[in-house]
């Protein structure tokens, strides 16, 4: 239906056969363009009526009202619940020019005053998980993924379809915290610069001009040619004090943007404290509740050693527009979205991938150990670290290969630097040999020089507007450089064939597309981003397509993996993504995160929230990326922290959908890290043992993404939405239907306390003991072990001890009992690598156990695959809840053999 309001504006409906409706609103809702993000078209078969001044879809799941005059839209479940209401007075669609093209900056809001939980949108380093009363920014970022993709407790998601830089919450970006501030500049113990500033502003590259020429120090009066009158010290320090003096009263939002050492203090008392890599500076929020004319005393302290800094400032927005849903984005030709309704968040995961597409099958694989470095400098060295593993007993199945393989000066060649790499066969082959994979970096980045990068700018797929700005990125003298321009078909073609010629032909077995969101040159401004981003195919400026790179560059990747290997399945891990990545075999990383605490905690929540996006394969750099020096020049005093937070990450590694170790020194490989400290040894290899021991488990999950649209790491709310107390725990997640996961993110806490959700018993898997949900309890957490707990009601199917994924792929199965409930689990086993599941070659055993009668079904088998053994021995293990023992690590008490026909045992 199509309603015209009372201003001219006309509000057009669609319906899905699902209950979803598509929402445009626009002069003409013809110019709302394409979507990248939607691949299904509406197909439902609405009734459509007139009442009380509204035109009203209906659906058998839901209904949708607009209002005739206002054009004000109420979405409806099929009892008459309001999931959404608009407040028509708050959208906007503001002409704005873009690069000499008429656009629209947009806003709709929703649901004001609203108490509901909200979740999604991606993956952000906020350690926010109810966004009710949260801001967050949708910009692609080196640790940020915008998934334009909102989920509620009220049993609806919406689906934001537009490209452009948008900000769910505060519909206005943060300003500066414009106050007298007094900035002192120290070199060492020296105070050489004493003044005042209106904010406090580095923030990126072209800043820096601001800073005072006798701050600087040595090394970087060396690089801007300054005069340091001599000083000689390399250290830096800056301290800024300021008393601001609020209008408004309530919760103040605060953004400090920041990279190397900082501390923030608010009336004396410190209210952050952070640490980054400078190349790779981000924000951290903190809030404080004020009172209006009464001034807070703000004091700052940083160590700058060439880095960034800003802050920035949001005042108290009304509580009823605090607690709504509101979005609003910086460039579109109309307002469009979709409503998903669905009677849990499950159902609304499974809309968001009816409209955005399947999630491909990974092989299985992938779901093993993944060993990387930044960087291995030579095949010897990569094939070394495989044999390693093989050598000490340590399960594995793939080593990766990062950046720089090629020539110094050949960035884009996809080739190989032959005195490093003299023959890349030999490598894939001995990596294959020794039951490996080889996963290889490969950028969207090219150096105009190369014959690869000459091809694509003779047909305009290059962008031109890095290579005009003179920059050059940081390897050897540095070298001009851009990325190419995926929107033009035929640019990805060109692409991909040069990629298959170069390496795919090779034999490797996975894709590690990094860089994608594009990253053209570090600490460049949003606005230079954009700008270099104008897509010279098609001619749409950068802001408007600003957050859809890595969408359009992974899909014309695996669009091409299908078509060269049409019977296996691509595996590409990107660094960014986008609403519907899932549909391009995609799994995505949280970026390159710091080696600290307080990050290693940031990754449980953009974890969590960006698996109920709707993109199910989710990774991170086990121990963090980046390393302070303290770790990298391996400060003996610093190293019983490293080796502290390494098990810890290790630990959350083992149950992530993926499990993967990379980073910057010191090196991460098990046998070196461990190296002297036996407990961390005897721990890693654990929790290694325990993941291959758990693959029964993991890829019946794994499986269940694509068949039942699942969700693998599942934020608490998922399961127990009743339970209210859930909403907000940032720190505990399921890992499919068995398992609460409650890493350690404190150094030297040795127990940590952890809810339980209410509505079932959980089993302790360290002491066996059975506890009731709806409680915290203080977990033992010892250095080499984690807080692990089992719902009960559950089925845990456990393979036997292995090296490699495909080692016994069909052994022996102990399948894990704990009563407390009725439970079902339906293994899935297949071929494991090829496109058979397409084909319906895959077998399903289902596990039934009743919790009265104390009996075990296993049902028939359903289906086959090639190569599949007709018999298999399965163990049983039912816990008691009493015993004093690690229950996944109990032996079966009866073992049987099944062929396949249904079995009852009383137990």
């Amino acid at each position: 239906m199509i309603v015209t309001t009372d201003n001219g504006l006309k509000v057009r409906v669609l319906a899905f056969a699902n209950g979803t409706f598509r929402v445009t609103v626009a002069r003409d809702p013809g110019d709302a363009p394409a979507s990248l993000m939607v691949v299904e078209s509406a197909d439902g078969s609405p009734d459509f009526r007139t009442e009380d001044h509204v035109a009203v879809l209906g659906t058998a799941s839901s209904s949708a009202s607009v209002g005739l005059s206002d054009g004000k839209l109420r979405v409806f479940d099929p009892a008459g619940h309001i999931l959404l209401e608009e407040n028509p007075e708050a959208r906007r669609l503001l002409p704005v020019e873009i690069e000499g093209q008429d656009w629209l900056a947009i806003r709709s809001q929703f649901n004001r005053g609203t108490d509901e939980g909200l979740y999604g949108l991606g993956q952000h380093q906020n350690r926010q998980m109810n966004y009710n009363g949260e801001d967050v920014e949708l910009a692609q970022h080196n640790m940020d993924i915008a998934i334009p993709y909102l989920l509620s407790t009220r049993g609806y998601g919406i689906l934001w379809d537009n490209n452009s830089i948008t900000r769910l919450g505060n519909p206005e970006p943060y300003g500066k915290l414009g106050i007298d501030w007094k900035a002192d500049y120290y070199l060492g113990e020296e105070l050489v610069v004493s003044r005042h500033e209106k904010s406090i502003d580095y923030r990126y590259i072209r800043d820096q001009k601001n800073w005072p020429a006798k701050a600087l120090s040595a090394v970087e009066a060396a690089t801007t040619g300054q005069n340091t009158q001599g000083n000689a010290v390399q250290t830096q320090r800056v301290v800024w004090t300021g008393r601001y003096v609020p209008a408004t009263g309530g919760n103040h939002k605060f953004r400090l943007y920041s990279s190397s050492y900082v501390k923030v203090f608010a009336g004396g008392k410190e209210v952050l404290s952070r640490w980054r890599q400078n190349w790779n500076p981000w924000y951290h929020n903190f809030d404080l509740v004020l009172e209006a004319g009464k001034p807070v005393d703000l004091r700052i302290e940083w160590e700058p050693n060439q880095g960034y800094i800003a802050l920035f400032h949001a005042d108290p927005l009304p509580e009823q527009d605090r607690r709504s849903v509101s979005f609003a984005s910086e460039a579109a030709k109309a307002i469009d979205y979709y409503v998903v309704p669905g009677d849990d968040m499950d159902a609304l995961v499974a809309g968001y991938r009816r409209l955005t597409g399947k999630a491909p099958m990974m092989p299985r694989w992938a779901y093993g150990f993944w060993q990387s470095r930044q960087r291995y400098e030579t095949q010897e060295q990569l094939v070394g670290v495989l044999k390693q593993y093989r050598n000490a007993g340590i399960p594995i199945d793939s080593v990766v290969q990062d950046w720089f393989y090629w020539p110094e000066e050949k960035w884009g060649c996809h080739c190989f630097d032959p005195v490093r790499f003299p023959d890349p066969q030999a490598m894939v082959d001995d990596v294959h040999a020794l039951n490996g994979r080889i996963m290889i970096s490969v950028w969207p980045k090219f150096y105009p020089t190369t014959r690869n990068g000459k091809e694509l700018a003779d047909k305009g797929y290059l962008y031109p507007r890095p290579l005009a700005a003179g920059q050059k990125d940081w390897v050897g003298p540095g070298y001009a450089n851009t990325f190419y321009d995926p929107y033009a078909a035929e640019a990805r073609d060109i692409y991909f064939r040069q990629m298959r010629q170069g390496l795919v032909e090779t034999g490797f077995d996975a894709w590690w597309m990094d860089a994608t969101e594009p990253d053209w040159h570090s600490n460049l401004s949003v606005e230079e981003r954009a700008y270099q981003m104008t897509s010279p195919a098609t001619g749409v400026p950068g802001p408007a397509i600003f957050n859809s790179y890595p969408l359009v560059h992974a899909a014309g990747v695996a669009e091409g993996l299908r078509a060269a290997q049409p019977d296996r399945r691509p595996f590409i891990l990107t660094r960014s993504g986008f609403g519907g990545i899932q549909r391009a075999s995609a799994a995505l990383w949280s970026g390159d995160v710091a080696a600290r605490w307080n990050d290693l905690r940031d990754q449980i929540s953009a974890g969590a929230n960006l698996s109920i996006s709707g993109v199910p394969n989710w990774t991170h750099d086990i121990g963090g990326f980046a390393v302070e020096a303290r770790y990298s020049q391996e400060d003996p005093q610093a190293m019983p922290e490293w080796r502290e937070l390494y098990t810890r990450w290790f630990q959350f590694g083992a149950f992530s959908p993926l499990f993967r170790s990379h980073g910057e020194y010191p090196y991460r490989e098990t046998p070196i890290v461990a190296k002297g400290d036996p407990a961390m040894l005897e721990s890693l290899t654990y929790y290694d043992a325990l993941r291959y021991r758990l693959l029964p488990y993991i890829y019946t999950m794994a499986a269940g993404t694509h068949f039942d649209d699942g969700t693998m790491m599942r934020p608490l709310v998922m399961d127990f939405r009743a339970d209210r107390t859930v909403w907000s725990i940032d720190d505990e997640y399921m890992f499919g239907p068995a398992f609460l996961v409650a890493p350690v993110t404190e150094f030297e806490a040795r127990e940590r306390r952890v809810y339980l959700p209410a509505g079932s018993d959980w089993y302790d898997t360290a002491s066996g003991k059975r506890l009731r949900g709806g409680q915290v309890v203080t977990a033992g957490a010892p250095r080499e072990r984690m807080p692990l707990f089992v719902r009960s009601g559950s089925l845990v199917p456990m393979g036997p001890a292995v090296q490699w994924s495909g080692e016994n792929l069909q052994g022996p199965i102990t399948l894990h009992i704990f009563p407390g409930a009725d439970g079902t689990f339906t293994l899935y086993e297949d071929q494991g690598t090829d496109m058979g599941y397409e084909r319906g070659e895959f077998a399903r055993t289902q596990f039934r156990w009743n919790d009265t009668d104390r009996t075990l079904t296993i049902g028939a088998r359903q289906g086959s695959y090639p190569g599949m053994r007709r018999t298999r021995k399965i163990g049983i293990v039912v816990h008691d809840g009493a015993r004093g023992t690690a229950v996944l690590d109990q032996q079966p008490a009866r073992w049987l053999d099944y062929s396949g026909d249904e079995l009852e045992l009383e137990l």
